[in-house]
């Protein structure tokens, strides 16, 4: 028994998708189910006699066109493409495209679904994965920028915290007693220009409420009745009120190392319940790393202090070392001279030859220490005056005898200068500490033609073997690391009884040619 026209219709209407069957002459709709229809916002009867331009968006009718001509019997086409709807709006459609006989004509089926809610749903997706990407990016950044900042900028904090968070103002505070004292604001100049104002806080219990659970608290309407707006308000009163003025939304970040709360970062904005939970862990990511900043700016600052406190005693050491020992010596020298003049003048003139050589060598060490103190000195001076000082106070503290030779004439880059005149004083501390010499020769050497520059330092004392010298000692170890710090080089040349050579020779880097 053949089925009936009618059964086949029932069929063709209860089909889940819609059905599209067009001639393959002339692309019109010969035929649809009901579904087809209401898809593209027709009746039935409306759809049926409607061209291809009529429901599909042009890009997807040109394949459609295409496949129009091509498609043969048992041949399967499936495309993506927009179709428009009756109102001229657009959705995104799924297509499995047949051959089929119609009637008398050649016909092409197309089995159609609407996916516009499943490719937005992937939009969606591919959009908060791509925003969850930027922020974390983002957030990398934020990282290392304020990582690598060893002194506080909190204005920083706040910039960088702009890049993943939105607002209309905000601002960085440091808990100071019972105090909430602003570092930084950004927001509309009156406000920035009010800062300093201190927040005065009623104890530990106002903390308490700020951050209960060391985590942030949103308010939706810092205008509102709730509990939390009405603290708010009467928490940020006098002075502190222009951080609310125009604003509708709030959110307190604590700042905290190992859950004590160091300081806050509010952040507001003008519209209503801007703020979400989003937001507040993206806010209190950056206020951990603001925490940390905040310490490590304040261990820099210790450290500062600390190196400054080992500079003044080492250069209180050396004060008591060199200058006051010649001194002293001096001092004992004079108070006899007079009787060694009168007893024996060849004697006195020896001794007068040893106070001359130490007020000498004192005047010395005294210009060199004040060269320490004011560390532009070392770059400012000309390296041969440098050496010079260095060799008067060798020879003041230790009687030896230091011939300083110049030959020609240049100018260092800071950093190797500086590495010069360390390498000249380490040599000769040296010199006093271990070789027992007699003579001290240095040169220094500006190299016309290249702008290289090389020190030599010669003493005939008893020498070394370089191979046989344990690490660190000497300061060998340090000498080598400043020469490979200004990209010089280093020899060092010595034997037993033979006395030692240093040198230490530095070019500039050849300049690039440009292509």
């Amino acid at each position: 028994m053949t089925p009936s026209r009618d059964a086949y219709r029932e069929v063709f209407e209860a089909a889940g998708d819609g059905l599209i069957i067009s001639d393959v002459e002339t692309g019109r709709v010969v035929d649809a189910n009901s579904l087809a229809g209401a898809m593209h916002g027709y009746a039935r009867e409306d759809f049926i006699g409607l061209s291809s331009a009529s429901y599909i968006t042009p890009s997807g009718e040109r394949q459609f066109l295409a496949d129009l001509q091509a498609i043969r019997p048992g041949d399967v086409f499936e495309a993506l493409s927009v179709h428009q709807r009756r109102d001229k709006t657009q959705f995104f459609a799924e297509e499995r495209r047949s051959a089929l006989t119609h009637g008398d004509r050649a016909c092409l089926m197309s089995v159609v679904r609407d996916i516009s809610q499943r490719v937005e749903s992937e939009q969606y997706l591919l959009e908060e994965v791509e925003t969850r990407t930027r922020e974390q990016a983002t957030l990398l950044e934020v990282s290392q920028t304020l990582a690598s900042a060893l002194q506080l900028k909190p204005g920083l904090i706040l910039d960088q915290l702009r890049a993943i968070l939105d607002y209309s103002q905000a601002g960085l505070f440091a808990l100071e007693g019972s105090d909430l004292v602003p570092l930084a604001v950004r927001g509309p100049l009156p406000l920035e220009q009010a800062v300093p104002f201190r927040i005065r806080m009623n104890g530990p219990e106002t903390l308490t409420a700020l951050f209960p659970d060391n985590a942030p608290i949103r308010i939706a309407d810092v205008s509102g009745a709730d509990s939390a707006a009405q603290y708010l308000r009467s928490f940020l009163e006098n002075q502190a009120a222009m951080l609310l003025a125009g604003m509708r939304a709030w959110m307190w970040v604590p700042v905290a190392v190992k859950s004590e709360v160091i300081g806050a970062i509010g952040v507001a904005h003008n519209e209503l319940d801007y703020f979400t939970d989003h937001h507040a862990n993206l806010a209190l990511i950056v206020a951990n790393q603001a925490a940390i900043t905040m310490v490590n700016a304040d261990l820099y600052e210790h450290a500062q202090a600390l190196a400054v406190l080992r500079e003044r005693q080492r250069l209180a050491q050396d004060l008591h070392d060199a200058v006051n020992q010649s001194l002293f010596s001096a001092g004992l020298i004079a108070e006899v001279l007079p009787r060694l003049w009168d007893r024996d003048n060849a004697q006195g003139r020896e001794s007068l030859d040893d106070l001359r050589r130490l007020i000498r060598g004192a005047l010395a060490e005294m210009r060199i220490l004040l060269v320490e103190l004011r560390p532009t000195a070392l770059t400012d001076s000309d390296l041969a005056d440098l050496l010079r000082l260095l060799a008067s106070a060798l020879t003041g503290r230790a009687k030896i005898p230091v011939t300083v030779s110049v030959t020609g004439k240049g100018a260092l880059p800071a950093e190797a200068q500086v590495a010069f005149y360390r390498l000249c004083q380490e040599g000769l501390n040296n010199v006093a500490k271990h070789s027992k010499a007699k003579r001290v020769d240095i040169k220094l050497q500006y190299g016309p033609a290249d702008g290289a520059v090389e020190l030599r330092i010669h003493d005939d004392g008893r020498g070394f073997d370089p191979a046989s010298i344990r690490s660190g000692h000497y300061g060998l170890s340090i000498m080598r690391e400043r020469a490979d710090a200004v990209g010089a080089v280093l020899s060092i040349e010595s034997r037993p009884g033979q006395g030692a050579d240093l040198a230490m020779r530095w070019a500039p880097a050849p300049k690039q040619e440009v292509a």
